[in-house]
């Protein structure tokens, strides 16, 4: 579990409470005909701009916030070791060795690559496959990530729709200062929602977008493995290549980062 997105979730959520409170507006929270405007307009404008098959990954990708998966630099290394491992039994027992260890491989783009060397495949047959998957798997995350941006972009917009609608209902009742007061508080209430949910979508993308970075920098880095494997480096060859795939995007990424 990701102890960081816990706590920032509860740290965000103690501090709104504490400032409604403070301010004793905690019970004008709750506006219903703001939230079916805010929550029910996003939805739909989310619906216009994805089809079925990158929303239904949401639910799986707000998982991975709370339970990541294991990209971190003591996995990428238990990784080198098994794919040296790999290597090691490949050039001692052949290539078809291999077979017996694609059953147990947990990794499904890893054990893929392993049964393609296995079966023979020619070398830019692999790597072609391995690329398009990667490709496939990098536009898919980036359509789900792309998701929270735009729920992050119109939720506000439709804050401020619930605001105007607010401020007309406020208008139209100027003779009973009563209900202005009630339809200003609506208005008001939408506003928040609209921010709100804002600054909720836009680090969920954020979040997903750098899981998705270190997912693809380990299929790649496995890529780069099995080929090694396939075209019969030794163990030690494999390890250094590893090795330095993985420093080289280290690197990349810190160059990213100053610039």
């Amino acid at each position: 579990m990701d102890i960081m997105t816990i706590i920032g979730l509860v740290t965000l959520t103690l501090t709104i409470l504490y400032v409604l409170s403070a301010a004793n507006i905690l019970h004008m929270l709750l506006n219903p005909l703001a939230l079916i405007v805010v929550y029910g307009g996003t939805f739909s404008a989310t619906l216009l701009a994805y089809p079925w098959s990158v929303l239904k990954e949401i639910g799986p990708s707000l998982r991975v916030l709370f339970f990541p998966s294991k990209n971190t630099d003591k996995d990428r290394q238990d990784l080198i070791d098994f794919l040296t491992s790999l290597a090691e039994k490949a050039k001692r027992d052949g290539i078809e060795s291999l077979q017996s260890d694609v059953a147990t491989i947990q990794n499904r783009f890893l054990a893929h690559g392993i049964q393609m060397v296995v079966d023979g495949l020619e070398q830019e047959v692999i790597k072609e496959n391995m690329e398009r998957e990667i490709f496939y798997t990098r536009q898919n995350h980036q359509k789900v990530s792309g998701t929270f941006r735009t729920m992050a972009t119109v939720a506000p917009i439709f804050g401020l729709l619930g605001t105007l609608m607010g401020v007309v209902e406020m208008l139209r009742n100027m003779s009973d200062p009563a209900h202005m007061g009630a339809a200003m508080a609506n208005a008001v209430t939408a506003t928040f929602y609209g921010i709100f949910s804002s600054n909720i979508f836009i680090p969920i993308a954020t979040k997903l977008t750098s899981q998705n970075e270190l997912e693809i920098i380990t299929r790649e880095m496995v890529a780069e493995g099995i080929l090694s494997i396939h075209q019969g480096d030794i163990p030690i060859i494999v390890r250094k290549k590893l090795n330095a795939f993985v420093l080289a995007h280290v690197r990349e990424k810190g160059a990213d980062r100053k610039a």
